[in-house]
């Protein structure tokens, strides 16, 4: 255990890494990685025109059509995608994301609302993370482009947004504007922003309809064996500071063991109740999971600690 909490600070203290690997989507285009933290990303902005199985996303440049379009649909800046797709990437909106044909290519996901929240705690916290994640200079961002370094190698490009209600193409140069595929309500979803007159990161729920870059993150999957989605486990709050509830629907006598991000065993109890509290202060910051074991069942979660 003791091996196991040296080891977590020493990562804590080394919150990224590049990765030489990289990642062809449908297309053919080839995207770089970068690791923050626990999580990798894409690092360049999503270019697909097709899901990861072949099937084509429409491109939409009529704004009525646009605005009355409920399945994912992409745009570029202004419609001139020789102007901008090379650097700043495709425009999609909230219906790409969540399509069941799957958009980002095979193994990696729409980053999650929890994944831009995991980075920027990695990289010090909200209010100076952007800096870190913006590409530097003013070659893209106007000036002054606050506190950005890309120290990380994410390099963030503001390559605006598609306003739905008004078919306004707004913010180049300013804003580089994210999808979530966390959705806030039944017609808006979490998206992240980053400013040019801002060293932090924004987080807002907008309408889906509107037009957004989307940056990938690879899945993440520690190799516990297989989950039975028969069994369902609830977990609140999550992310956590100091405690976590975890719910079941199976009353029996289980086990429950947390792991790493090493796959390593942190903390186990067993458990005779569908719900129990568990202490989790000891714990380091980062990415768990949650492994509950009954008679004939395994199932897991991830849980972030705060």
């Amino acid at each position: 255990m003791k091996k196991i909490i040296i080891l977590l600070a020493l990562l804590a203290f080394l919150p990224f890494r590049n990765q030489a690997q990289k990642i062809t989507d449908y297309d053919g285009n080839v995207y770089d990685t970068v690791q923050i933290g626990t999580l990798v990303w894409l690092k360049p902005n999503l270019k697909t025109t097709h899901y990861i199985n072949g099937v084509s996303i429409p491109q939409v440049s009529d704004s009525i059509m646009w605005a009355h379009t409920w399945t994912g649909a992409r745009c570029y800046y202004k419609n001139d995608s020789a102007a901008y797709d090379t650097v700043y990437g495709t425009l999609y909106n909230y219906f790409a994301v969540k399509d069941t044909n799957h958009i980002c290519p095979s193994g990696w996901h729409v980053s999650t609302n929890e994944d831009w929240e995991t980075t920027e705690a990695a990289l010090g916290g909200v209010y100076i993370a952007g800096g870190k994640m913006k590409e530097a200079g003013t070659q893209h961002w106007l000036s002054p482009n606050e506190g950005a370094t890309n120290s990380t190698g994410f390099t963030g490009l503001p390559g605006g947004c598609r306003d739905y209600a008004t078919d306004a193409y707004r913010y180049l140069l300013e804003n580089g504007c994210w999808w979530t595929s966390t959705p806030y309500t039944s017609s808006t979803s979490w998206t992240t922003y980053m400013w040019y007159m801002f060293a932090g990161v924004d987080h807002n729920p907008i309408n889906n309809k509107y037009a957004l870059s989307i940056r990938c993150v690879k899945d993440y999957n520690i190799g516990l064996g297989e989950i039975n989605p028969a069994v369902k486990i609830r977990l609140y709050p999550n992310p956590a500071s100091d405690w976590i509830t975890i719910e079941l629907v199976k009353n029996e006598e289980l086990t429950l063991q947390v792991y790493n991000i090493l796959g390593e065993i942190v903390l186990q109890k067993g458990l005779t109740e569908s719900t129990t509290d568990l202490d989790i202060t000891s714990l380091p910051k980062g990415i768990y999971i949650i492994k509950v074991t009954g008679s004939a069942w395994t199932v897991e979660q991830k849980m972030v600690k705060n």
